[in-house]
């Protein structure tokens, strides 16, 4: 694993750390009232008794016999002082929630996580005063799967968020009949439900429209979010003019040859006039040239205008940018993200700020360009890491820092094929094979996984155990006191106590790793004794041969290009992180009993899926005109209603 050399405490360290504290409490004297306003008070909890923990309340503090009458002072002497700046903070509580995702950023990108050359210093301020999960992984590693189940936590497949085609693996139209389905409910709307107040700032892409153009069925506001801001889609390197079109690019170039060669015929048609040798019906030359003009206009409606299309800025149900101007799109969020804390912080909120970065374009402000070694793609890693110190910057100015829960992470791993010109603009995912992407390979699934709760969580703390985007939906119902659905699978687990250290292992025995509908691989914790194997049955086709990613395909493919393993091949991720020694009967005396383990639990997960419809379909997946969403009259879209609005920061 990518450890954090500064600290890996174990759970019973950090129990004994915390019990020695509790014991030195009477020695911290004047120390802890000053700490106390400063920081919310929460020092001073810390420290009486286990109230920080939640184990007792403050009341119940001053009753302790093992409390004397200077801490019962001091508990009430911190409540006097904590309500200075803010409300006093206890594990009852239900704190703000702030969630950060970054889009295709790599494990590797960040220096908590090993790398010594990027400047990440906010995230890794995040690190160092919270808790740091080292294998935290996505359900699926491309956009709209993983995100679904981020949303959900549930498997995307049972969403019906899992594509069977290679081409369209996530919502490729922003005028397309897909989305995540009206009848999931996201952990926005569970917090909705609980009084939050709940935002979303940045990219969506869970759909927008089902039957007609303004119907928003996918919108964010249906699906718990009270207010939404940025792009309903995301940015593609298409939404910058300048650069390489990236939807669908081989798709088109055959698109482009295959009507050129098209448009010959009718030329050719009119040789054997010109030649005299026989006379062409005009009327089949016309015919053959309308053929030719409506094959052309079928597809290059939609992708010769996909920044037109795609590439939206919207407030709520508004369009205020068609096509977004990408230059000034990371400051406008930026200003919202600050301005919704500033709004909602007289009671409890969710904030869900999804970035545009890493993705490309790459789209980074002048002030950064050229800051980092690694060119466009390191100055955009270290663009975001600003825009997250902005972000805790003002948790910290309004006094919400010691009762807000942030994470942060990333909805896959770093897109390796991503490159133009010889320059590399995807992310590196560390020691971890593969990418963006790869079906179960490590280096598309495995995410960096970050949780700062100063008022509960022990600063400092690494864990080394499976865990999930999907977790953070019954994580943050926890925290928030609501109670999941009961009338659906939900394949999350509640984090907390692992967070808190009140457990050593991650309550996940198994966890599948799709690519699109396909199951590619099964990872198996074993409890009893910690180690953790990966049993792969399918996995993608490199190319060229001997490379490590699919250049020549652009992205690797689920199903068709693959390899499938019979017998399956197996690592043990506890000691081969890497997936770089497989192992065999001949190496492994376990090996047998491993594959028959997983394959039972492979039965028994199949017996828990439902038929849903297929939201990534080719139908769904296709442009539709009436569904386009469009400021000013269809097909001449197009307007900026941020021109007078300059961002503030």
């Amino acid at each position: 694993m990518l450890r954090n050399p500064r600290n890996d405490t174990s759970a019973e360290g950090s129990s004994e750390l915390r019990d020695r504290s509790f014991a030195d409490a009477g020695d911290r004297g004047t120390a802890c009232l000053s700490e106390s306003r400063s920081h919310l008070a929460v020092p001073c909890a810390c420290v009486v008794c286990g109230v920080q923990r939640g184990q007792i309340t403050e009341s119940e503090a001053m009753t302790q016999p093992s409390c004397d009458r200077n801490l019962r002072l001091w508990v009430s002497l911190c409540g006097l002082f904590g309500s200075l700046r803010g409300t006093f903070v206890t594990r009852n509580s239900r704190p703000n929630i702030v969630l950060l995702m970054a889009d295709d950023l790599g494990i590797g990108d960040l220096c908590c996580y090993g790398n010594n050359t990027v400047s990440t210093p906010n995230i890794d301020r995040l690190a160092r005063e919270g808790v740091m999960l080292t294998q935290h992984l996505a359900a699926a590693s491309m956009c709209t799967p993983s995100r679904a189940a981020f949303l959900t936590g549930r498997y995307p497949i049972r969403s019906g968020m899992a594509s069977a085609f290679n081409m369209h693996r996530g919502l490729v139209w922003l005028g397309g009949s897909g989305g995540l389905p009206t009848n999931e409910t996201t952990f926005a709307k569970l917090l909705q439900d609980r009084g939050y107040r709940t935002g979303l700032i940045g990219k969506w892409h869970q759909g927008l429209s089902c039957a007609s153009r303004g119907d928003h069925c996918y919108h964010p506001l249906n699906h718990g979010f009270d207010y939404f801001y940025g792009m309903p889609f995301g940015l593609l390197s298409d939404c910058r003019p300048s650069e390489t079109p990236e939807l669908h690019r081989r798709l088109r170039i055959t698109l482009g040859v295959t009507t050129a060669a098209l448009a010959l015929v009718p030329v050719l048609l009119l040789v054997p006039t010109c030649a005299r040798w026989f006379v062409v019906p005009w009327g089949l030359v016309l015919a053959m040239a309308l053929l030719v003009l409506l094959f052309f206009l079928g597809w290059y409606s939609s992708y010769g205008f996909v920044r037109r299309w795609n590439c939206v800025l919207m407030r709520n149900h508004d369009i205020m940018q068609q096509p977004v101007r990408e230059e000034r799109v990371s400051s406008l969020l930026l200003r919202e993200a600050l301005a919704f804390v500033r709004r909602n912080m007289g009671g409890p909120f969710l904030l869900f700020v999804s970035f545009l970065h890493v993705h490309t374009p790459l789209i980074t402000k002048e002030t950064f360009v050229g800051h980092s070694k690694y060119g466009r793609y390191g100055d955009n890693v270290e663009e975001m890491d600003w825009m997250v110190g902005k972000i805790l910057e003002v948790l910290d100015r309004e006094g919400l820092a010691n009762h807000t829960l942030v994470y942060f992470t990333s909805d896959h791993g770093g897109s390796l094929e991503a490159q133009a010109r010889g320059a590399q603009l995807g992310g590196w995912n560390g020691v971890y094979k593969g990418g963006k992407g790869m079906g179960g390979w490590e280096g598309g699934i495995r995410v960096p996984g970050i949780f700062r709760w100063p008022a509960v969580l022990e600063a400092g703390r690494v864990v080394d155990e499976p865990t999930s985007l999907m977790d953070i939906y019954p994580t943050l119902s926890y925290v928030a006191g609501g109670i999941l659905p009961v009338d659906r699978m939900i394949d999350g687990q509640n984090l907390m106590p692992l967070l808190e250290g009140r457990v050593r292992h991650s309550n996940h025995e198994f966890l599948f790793h799709y690519c699109g509908v396909y199951l590619h691989a099964v990872r198996w914790h074993q409890k009893d004794c910690g180690t953790v194997w990966k049993v792969h049955y399918v996995t993608p086709t490199f190319s060229p041969a001997g490379a490590g990613a699919c250049y020549a395909r652009g992205i690797c493919s689920c199903t068709g290009d693959v390899t499938f393993h019979d017998p399956p091949l197996v690592f043990d991720i506890s000691r081969d992180p890497s997936e770089s020694h497989p192992l065999s009967p001949d190496n492994e005396a376990l090996f047998d009993s491993v594959v028959q383990k997983v394959e039972e639990a492979v039965r028994a997960h199949r017996r828990t899926l439902a038929p849903a419809p297929q939201q990534l379909s080719v139908f769904n997946s296709l442009w539709k005109p009436w569904l386009q969403p469009c400021c000013g009259n269809f097909p001449l879209c197009g307007c900026d209603k941020e021109d007078d609005m300059e961002p503030s920061v």
